[in-house]
């Protein structure tokens, strides 16, 4: 049994993850232009697979040892719970795919997940510099400062959002994000569909949108912006609204006074 410790809101941890990332974030950064890399779909991933092995390669040995004893969960885009204990979930390059054709939306994510419940996150963005960061009953800051989701109570005035968690998904769930888009147009006041998904949530953390849903258990794109959210006063469900973790087939986070709207409307679908 693993011992119940209270590490993860030591401010010397958040320090540590935060250089580490950071120092990530330098390789990624390096490797960017704003001009697309590659032509043919062998091309494009060979890019995709370079920038994660670079980034992983900087990142791996500094959370395992900045926590001893936490493990790592090797594939990015896997689902599903955890075995008990310790796990780094990190994607090296959050929104890979708008790195390799020149856009400016990714990061890099390293999140602490503790019995399938993300305790500790940090988000950088190396273009900016910005750095998102929460730790669980410790708030969620934007560059240190506090950060707090929206305060609106009427999902038409929202700004809401979505996307596909990886390529290849089948067949149903993208009818289901069709559908669901649909749905939100129709309900809500303007729906944002795109990749990833942590650059979304770092938006509704922020309160600059309002609620964000996604048919998927792929780990990686949601633990940090679940987090965060949350830690924002945010709330976090799948989409028969009971509380998400990583083993939820599905997620909703949402401003609170939103959340039961959204949930109407997504629920059926889901």
């Amino acid at each position: 049994m693993t011992t119940p410790m209270p590490f993860y809101a030591d401010t010397t941890l958040m320090s540590e993850v935060t250089a580490a990332v950071k120092a990530a974030g330098v390789t990624l950064r390096d490797r960017y232009t704003p001009q697309a890399q590659g032509v043919s779909l062998d091309e494009v991933v060979d890019e995709i697979h370079a920038n994660d092995d670079a980034v992983r390669d900087v990142l791996r040995e500094p959370l395992l040892r900045a926590r001893q004893g936490s493990q790592w969960a090797e594939d990015e885009l896997a689902g599903g719970a955890l075995p008990p204990g310790e796990w780094w979930v990190v994607d090296p390059a959050e929104g890979n795919i708008n790195h390799v054709h020149g856009m400016d939306d990714w990061a890099v994510t390293a999140t602490l997940v503790r019995n399938n419940r993300p305790v500790l996150t940090v988000v950088h963005l190396p273009l900016t510099g910005d750095t998102y960061t929460a730790v669980a009953d410790g708030g969620a800051r934007l560059n240190g400062q506090p950060l707090k989701v929206s305060a609106k109570t009427d999902l038409g005035a929202a700004l809401i959002g979505t996307g596909q968690a990886k390529p290849g998904e089948d067949e149903r769930t993208f009818r289901r994000i069709g559908d669901s888009v649909t749905a939100m147009l129709i309900n809500g006041l303007v729906v944002r569909v795109s990749v990833p998904a942590t650059m979304q949530l770092i938006h509704v953390a922020a309160g600059r949108m309002d609620a964000f849903w996604q048919f998927s258990d792929v780990r990686s794109g949601l633990v940090a912006g679940a987090l965060l959210v949350s830690e924002a006063g945010g709330t976090v469900t799948d989409l028969a609204g009971d509380a998400w973790n990583t083993g939820s087939r599905d997620f909703l986070a949402a401003a609170p006074g939103l959340h039961a709207a959204a949930l109407k409307v997504l629920s059926p679908i889901a």
